[in-house]
């Protein structure tokens, strides 16, 4: 019962291992021209899907017990340093070119959001950082991953940009219009947006394989992968600790509650919307699995991280939460 459990929760990151696995036994029936016909049915199908489904998921609505996120927007408005996405812009002129990809992508819509939550942090901020983000990504990313490396596409830039809109920006809007009608019966229903883009998500992993494993000349270094990894993860730790550092000092106007928030939106990042424009951008380009390892690996690194930091950041959440109340209370006594 326990494996099971755990392959339930942990599917997607297992089936990122083994659309991998399958396209290194078979890659022809991914590879481009190949059974799937991967350029038709992911390059526009497949990503269409995925931000129609973004578009038709996310809350942008406004409801009566909801307007206390006015105050938070306006907050965090203000407070421009908070704002996660600009903090790993930091790192672009120092990274790899295959780490910079990572730091070109939006936050996530959800992951963030949810260890927030599960700490007791501002829910609030966290929900509107990443929704900005998410929003502001569709643009802003593909023109950074444009600056900062270049396209090794096979197709010129009015191509690509017409294919972000068609393939992102389109579906998203569509998604959101027909969220506008259906609100009652998606939010009575609930239905499962995460497991829907995560599966068309392994689709598109497992042909962007099959292309690599098709080329002879292009081989995966378990110690470059293992270096990676290594990198990834000192990235990520380096990064919750200058956000906490940074939040907590004297004068910087935050509460625990908005640390806890800025440390985990800080770090996050988002695959199911950076691997679909990874495809468009880099449409041709025979190392496009190479760059989009390290953001594979960043995915389930996040996660599991923030998961093992949530009982100690509570804990500090909590302590300073009642530190503050106390020296509230005697501030008034005085």
């Amino acid at each position: 019962m326990g494996l099971l459990t755990t392959i339930r929760k942990e599917w997607f990151i297992i089936g990122i291992v083994l659309v991998i696995l399958l396209a290194k036994l078979e890659p022809s029936i991914g590879v481009k021209g190949g059974p799937l016909k991967p350029e038709v049915t992911i390059a526009y199908v497949a990503v269409s899907l995925i931000f129609f489904n973004s578009g038709l998921s996310l809350k942008t609505e406004v409801r009566h017990s909801q307007r206390q996120l006015f105050p938070v927007i306006k907050a965090r408005l203000k407070h421009v340093k908070s704002h996660p996405p600009l903090l790993d812009l930091l790192t672009l002129p120092l990274s790899l070119p295959r780490l910079q990809t990572v730091s070109c992508m939006p936050p996530p819509v959800s992951s963030a959001v949810i260890l927030t939550k599960a700490v007791g942090g501002n829910e609030a901020a966290a929900i509107f950082n990443s929704a900005f983000g998410s929003f502001l990504g569709i643009i802003v990313t593909p023109l950074l991953l444009l600056l900062f490396l270049g396209s090794s596409s096979s197709v010129p830039f009015s191509s690509i940009f017409s294919q972000l809109f068609m393939t992102v920006v389109v579906p998203l809007i569509l998604g959101q219009v027909c969220r506008s009608f259906a609100r009652e019966f998606l939010e009575r229903r609930k239905p499962p947006f995460g497991t829907v883009s995560s599966a068309v998500l392994l689709m598109i992993i497992y042909t962007t394989f099959c292309d690599t494993f098709s080329n002879p000349n292009i081989e995966l270094g378990p110690i470059s992968l293992l270096l990676v990894v290594l990198i990834i993860f000192s990235i990520q730790v380096s990064f919750m600790l200058l956000t906490f550092v940074l939040s907590t000092r004297a004068g910087s106007g935050f509460s625990p509650a908005d640390t806890v928030a800025m440390v985990f939106c800080s770090t996050h990042k988002s695959l199911t919307l950076g691997i679909p424009m990874l495809k468009i951008v880099f449409e041709g380009y025979e190392h496009l699995s190479l760059i989009s390892v390290p953001l594979l690996i960043y995915h389930p690194s996040q996660i599991l991280l923030g998961s093992i930091l949530v009982p100690t950041i509570r804990s500090w959440m909590t302590t300073r939460q009642k530190v503050r109340a106390l020296t509230h209370a005697r501030t008034r006594m005085c």
